[in-house]
């Protein structure tokens, strides 16, 4: 599937070829803190298929939950979380959130669920609204 995206303020844009069953939650602290929320969803892109069309990210290497060296990428504009590169930059995951056609996707699984915050895996009781009122 192509995708197209970018960051909250539309400085950096991006495109590429990704494999819509291969969405995923993860639930690993680091990701809590990158988000700032519970969990992030991530859409792996296919090798050599992201390219970014305008703009230019910031980035930062560390070590992840996994051990693994992870160099997150966003706007330095606006903070908008956009991807991450593994160590040695080849595998590309995109942030759902930044994805312009985020409505077509659905994640296929969760990982690091360990790590997950108690009460998120039902919130269908939850009363809806539609906006904030």
């Amino acid at each position: 599937m192509h995708i197209t995206g970018g960051c909250h303020c539309g400085a950096i844009r991006y495109q590429a070829e990704i494999e819509p069953e291969r969405v995923s939650i993860c639930h690993c602290t680091d990701c809590q803190r990158l988000t700032g929320s519970a969990y992030r969803i991530t859409a792996p892109a296919r090798p050599g298929s992201f390219t970014l069309t305008s703009g230019e990210p910031r980035g930062y290497t560390k070590y992840g939950d996994s051990g693994g060296l992870s160099r997150q990428f966003f706007c330095a504009n606006c903070g908008s979380p956009l991807y991450r590169t593994d160590g040695d930059g080849g595998a590309i995951g995109i942030r759902l959130g930044g994805i312009d056609q985020r409505r077509e996707l659905t994640p296929r699984k969760q990982i690091w669920c360990r790590s997950a915050l108690p009460g998120i895996e039902n919130i269908g009781p939850l009363p809806r609204f539609q906006r904030e009122d």
